[in-house]
């Protein structure tokens, strides 16, 4: 039995991953800072569960239980931090600070935490879910952005690490374009935008064919070569 832990499995990608991960004979833990939403979660699914009420935004009681569901169900090979919040447009620094206290801080919180477990455990995998917004600072998402590429840049040291120690860990960057969640629900404007079950079930491909970096979906690669190669002047143009 292959066993994995979500962070962030209440609702949009972390949950619909949690209904696939589970369907593939795997023992789940999930957290969450809305427990009823995990409760209705662990319902649907068919395999062996367990939940715990967690803020990353609280880093020391957040990295207890992780800590504690490891030795609950024991012998986890997989973690996903799917945990994350936005915001558009000009924001209050009140806002802005808990983006950063989630996004990046309760990130590497989780991160650091699943790599002294794996090391210790002498392989596994991390997947983190980071954006097509890493690539570039927008304008009216400026803490979402920054922090996320705070997060592909964390995992890319990770790698390094794991490369350099001869450690059996993979690091997965997941970077999802738009996603039909509550999250974007308000968003207008978007583009190429994907069921929430379809960027699922590419993420759960990218878990299984042990990738470094993970398009989501794979169209956005597109997306990410423009932004890469796209001059200052006419990027600082654009309407994002």
């Amino acid at each position: 039995m292959k066993k994995a832990i979500i962070i962030g499995a209440s609702s949009g990608i972390g949950m619909e991953l949690a209904k696939i991960l589970s369907q593939n004979n795997y023992e789940v833990g999930l957290t969450a800072r809305r427990e009823s939403l995990l409760q209705d979660l662990q319902k649907e699914l068919p395999g062996k569960s367990y939940i715990r009420k967690m803020d990353v935004a609280e880093t020391a009681p957040a990295r207890k239980i992780f800590q504690e569901m490891l030795s609950e169900i024991q012998d986890v090979e997989l973690v996903v931090i799917n945990a994350g919040i936005g915001s558009a447009g000009k924001i209050e620094w009140e806002r802005e600070k808990l983006i950063i206290d989630v996004n990046a801080t309760g990130f590497a919180a989780i991160a650091n935490a699943a790599m002294d477990y794996f090391e210790e455990r002498g392989s596994g995998h991390i997947v983190g879910i980071s954006s097509i917004a890493s690539l570039k600072g927008l304008g009216r998402y400026t803490a979402y952005s920054a922090t996320k590429a705070f997060i592909s840049q964390y995992m890319q040291g990770l790698r390094q690490r794991s490369h350099r120690r001869k450690m059996n860990i993979t690091i997965t960057d997941v970077k999802p374009g738009f996603v039909e969640t509550p999250m974007t629900e308000d968003n207008q404007n978007m583009f190429w935008v994907a069921p929430v079950e379809k960027a699922a079930q590419q993420i759960y491909t990218a878990i299984q064919k042990r990738k470094n970096h993970a398009y989501i979906t794979k169209r956005w690669r597109l997306v990410a070569w423009a932004l890469q190669i796209m001059p200052e002047w006419i990027y600082l143009r654009l309407p994002v």
